[in-house]
């Protein structure tokens, strides 16, 4: 069901959300709130799917705020979404004109689910700070999507900025492909001396799993380019070798779906793996609302 409330204020947008519940006899048993920042020009319907899907497994009370900075007159238009059209969540999506595009922080506040997680997410842009931020200020967690408006030097801007429980979907666009690398290490467990990295350098994931190596292993890690025209679609990173004394570990993207693994003194294995989208990157993010100090370690490693 979608109520839609033209050139309206959060009161009642609240009622809205009240008799929705009672109409159409609602769970109240929302886990987090759900922040979502960004532009009226955005691509709102691939947002509201993101969100739709990531939220299957964290119900959740979602406000969207699209912000139309161009306007001079201010006002606020909003659609109340519940049922089947918002998943398993309940969502507000509010665009706003003119002033409002300044006080965040005052339109979701009476909004807000009491007594439950905040979580604030900017899916097309990366404050300065986050923390600091609108919306920013009052969330436990700030998840933003660095690699889809910065490249490769996001990643000082967000260790120079970072606080405990900022995290950017780079990190997690990767989750699997660290899980396979340290799947192989575990069966070597040798200590590299060398480790080789070969990735689409501009993508900031691939900056990230260097210095998560580099944090790792204490070993630096040579970063070699490899042009997105030649590049396997799917994978910002190509090819690891970590090599040790006695042989080297490979883990070799092979398609779209498949890597080859290879470690000394087993045969090659090929392992599914498959390009992250937004929606499993936001799930993921949503499934720990503390601090990601692996995430951190990585960030912050190479920070002078």
């Amino acid at each position: 069901m979608i109520v839609t409330l033209p050139d309206t204020t959060t009161r009642d947008v609240s009622t809205a959300l009240l008799e929705a519940r009672e109409n159409y006899s609602l769970a109240t048993g929302r886990v987090l709130t759900l922040l979502v920042a960004a532009h009226a020009e955005d691509d709102v319907d691939s947002i509201l799917e993101t969100v739709r899907n990531a939220t299957m497994e964290h119900p959740a009370r979602v406000l969207v705020l699209l912000l139309d900075c161009q306007s001079e007159q201010t006002w606020m238009d909003a659609e109340v979404i519940v049922a089947a059209d918002a998943g398993a969540s309940e969502m507000v999506v509010m665009t706003l004109h003119g002033e409002l595009t300044q006080h965040l922080d005052a339109v979701v506040t009476p909004l807000l689910l009491p007594d439950t997680p905040i979580v604030a997410w900017w899916p097309t842009t990366v404050p300065d700070v986050p923390a600091e931020a609108e919306l920013g200020n009052i969330a436990h967690r700030r998840i933003t999507n660095a690699w889809r408006t910065m490249g490769a030097e996001c990643i000082e801007q967000l260790a120079k900025a970072y606080v405990p429980g900022d995290s950017d979907m780079m990190w997690s666009k990767i989750t699997p492909w660290r899980g396979v690398v340290a799947s192989a290490f575990d069966r070597y467990k040798q200590q590299p001396r060398r480790i080789l990295l070969s990735g689409i350098t501009e993508h900031p994931s691939v900056q990230i799993a260097a210095s998560w190596l580099d944090a790792c292993f204490g070993v630096e890690v040579t970063v070699q380019n490899v042009a997105g025209a030649d590049a396997i679609p799917g994978s910002p990173i190509q090819h690891l070798s970590l090599d040790c004394e006695q042989g080297s570990v490979q883990v070799q993207i092979v398609d779209e779906h498949t890597v080859r693994v290879s470690v000394p003194g087993y045969p090659d294995a090929f392992v599914a793996l498959s390009a992250r989208s937004d929606a499993e990157c936001l799930a993921e993010e949503l499934r720990h609302l503390d601090p990601d100090a692996m995430y951190a370690r990585a960030l912050l490693h190479n920070l002078p």
